[in-house]
Protein backbone atom coordinates (compact mmCIF):
# COMPACT_ATOMS: atom_id res chain seq x y z
CA UNK A 1 0.00 0.00 0.00
CA UNK A 2 2.99 2.24 0.65
CA UNK A 3 4.62 2.20 -2.89
CA UNK A 4 1.16 3.26 -4.01
CA UNK A 5 1.07 6.12 -2.65
CA UNK A 6 4.61 6.95 -3.43
CA UNK A 7 3.96 6.15 -7.25
CA UNK A 8 0.96 7.93 -6.97
CA UNK A 9 2.59 11.03 -5.89
CA UNK A 10 4.84 10.90 -8.63
CA UNK A 11 2.49 9.93 -11.22
CA UNK A 12 0.26 13.14 -10.19
CA UNK A 13 4.08 15.01 -10.11
CA UNK A 14 5.37 13.51 -13.40
CA UNK A 15 1.87 14.52 -14.67
CA UNK A 16 2.03 18.20 -13.64
CA UNK A 17 5.66 18.14 -14.85
CA UNK A 18 5.02 16.85 -18.71
CA UNK A 19 1.79 19.26 -19.10
CA UNK A 20 4.37 22.31 -17.81
CA UNK A 21 6.39 21.09 -19.86
CA UNK A 22 4.29 21.00 -22.92
CA UNK A 23 3.19 23.97 -22.45
CA UNK A 24 6.08 25.78 -22.14
CA UNK A 25 7.39 24.07 -25.21
CA UNK A 26 4.11 25.66 -27.28
CA UNK A 27 3.81 29.14 -25.82
CA UNK A 28 7.26 29.96 -25.85
CA UNK A 29 7.30 30.88 -29.37
CA UNK A 30 4.32 33.28 -29.14
CA UNK A 31 5.37 34.91 -26.09
CA UNK A 32 8.95 35.14 -25.65
CA UNK A 33 9.29 38.92 -26.72
CA UNK A 34 6.85 39.48 -23.64
CA UNK A 35 8.68 37.52 -21.22
CA UNK A 36 11.55 40.34 -20.49
CA UNK A 37 8.21 42.86 -19.75
CA UNK A 38 7.23 40.19 -17.43
CA UNK A 39 10.76 39.53 -15.91
CA UNK A 40 10.46 35.80 -16.92
CA UNK A 41 12.63 35.69 -19.53
CA UNK A 42 14.88 32.91 -17.72
CA UNK A 43 12.13 30.32 -19.15
CA UNK A 44 13.79 30.96 -22.59
CA UNK A 45 17.07 29.38 -21.61
CA UNK A 46 18.29 25.74 -22.49
CA UNK A 47 19.09 25.13 -19.14
CA UNK A 48 15.24 25.27 -18.06
CA UNK A 49 14.40 23.22 -20.91
CA UNK A 50 16.76 20.68 -20.31
CA UNK A 51 15.47 20.89 -16.79
CA UNK A 52 12.20 20.31 -17.12
CA UNK A 53 13.07 17.18 -19.34
CA UNK A 54 15.21 15.65 -17.10
CA UNK A 55 12.96 16.21 -14.33
CA UNK A 56 10.06 14.60 -16.35
CA UNK A 57 12.37 11.61 -17.00
CA UNK A 58 13.59 11.02 -13.88
CA UNK A 59 10.09 11.24 -12.45
CA UNK A 60 8.96 8.84 -15.24
CA UNK A 61 11.56 5.83 -14.97
CA UNK A 62 10.47 6.02 -11.21
CA UNK A 63 7.22 6.00 -10.97
CA UNK A 64 6.22 3.87 -14.17
CA UNK A 65 9.12 1.43 -13.09
CA UNK A 66 7.95 0.72 -9.58
CA UNK A 67 4.39 0.88 -10.74
CA UNK A 68 5.14 -1.64 -13.23
CA UNK A 69 6.86 -3.94 -10.95
CA UNK A 70 4.82 -4.07 -7.52
CA UNK A 71 1.29 -3.15 -9.13
CA UNK A 72 -0.14 -4.14 -12.69
CA UNK A 73 2.74 -5.24 -14.83
CA UNK A 74 1.65 -3.84 -17.89
CA UNK A 75 3.65 -2.11 -20.57
CA UNK A 76 1.60 0.42 -22.11
CA UNK A 77 2.94 3.52 -19.82
CA UNK A 78 6.53 2.37 -19.96
CA UNK A 79 5.61 2.25 -23.89
CA UNK A 80 4.05 5.53 -23.83
CA UNK A 81 6.82 7.44 -21.72
CA UNK A 82 9.45 5.92 -24.71
CA UNK A 83 7.37 7.12 -27.04
CA UNK A 84 7.04 10.44 -25.35
CA UNK A 85 11.07 11.14 -24.94
CA UNK A 86 11.41 9.83 -28.88
CA UNK A 87 8.99 12.70 -29.61
CA UNK A 88 10.88 15.54 -27.87
CA UNK A 89 14.37 13.52 -28.67
CA UNK A 90 12.99 13.75 -32.36
CA UNK A 91 12.15 17.66 -31.92
CA UNK A 92 15.33 18.64 -30.42
CA UNK A 93 17.28 16.89 -33.51
CA UNK A 94 14.98 18.06 -36.09
CA UNK A 95 16.06 20.81 -38.29
CA UNK A 96 12.64 21.70 -39.52
CA UNK A 97 11.59 24.71 -37.72
CA UNK A 98 7.92 23.28 -38.39
CA UNK A 99 8.49 20.10 -36.43
CA UNK A 100 9.88 21.36 -33.35
CA UNK A 101 7.11 23.14 -31.76
CA UNK A 102 4.72 20.61 -32.94
CA UNK A 103 6.80 17.61 -31.56
CA UNK A 104 8.36 18.22 -28.19
CA UNK A 105 4.68 19.29 -27.16
CA UNK A 106 3.20 16.15 -28.25
CA UNK A 107 5.81 14.20 -26.52
CA UNK A 108 5.38 16.39 -22.78
CA UNK A 109 1.49 15.42 -23.70
CA UNK A 110 2.17 11.84 -24.47
CA UNK A 111 4.44 11.61 -21.08
CA UNK A 112 1.69 13.07 -19.06
CA UNK A 113 -0.60 10.24 -20.66
CA UNK A 114 1.73 7.76 -19.82
CA UNK A 115 1.11 9.23 -15.84
CA UNK A 116 -2.05 9.03 -16.07
CA UNK A 117 -2.25 5.65 -17.40
CA UNK A 118 -0.60 4.29 -14.86
CA UNK A 119 -1.98 5.92 -12.25
CA UNK A 120 -5.05 4.30 -12.91
CA UNK A 121 -3.53 1.07 -14.01
CA UNK A 122 -2.05 1.21 -10.23
CA UNK A 123 -5.42 2.53 -8.42
CA UNK A 124 -7.43 -0.27 -10.36
CA UNK A 125 -5.28 -3.02 -9.19
CA UNK A 126 -5.39 -1.89 -5.21
CA UNK A 127 -9.03 -0.78 -5.21
CA UNK A 128 -10.58 -3.90 -7.38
Amino acid sequence: MKSYKITGRLDRAGMTASAMCAVHCALLPMVITLLPLWGLEFLAEEWVELFMIGLALIIGVISLSVSFKKHHRRKMPLLLLAVGFGFILLGHLSYSELLEPILIPLGGLTIAASHYINWRFSACRMHP
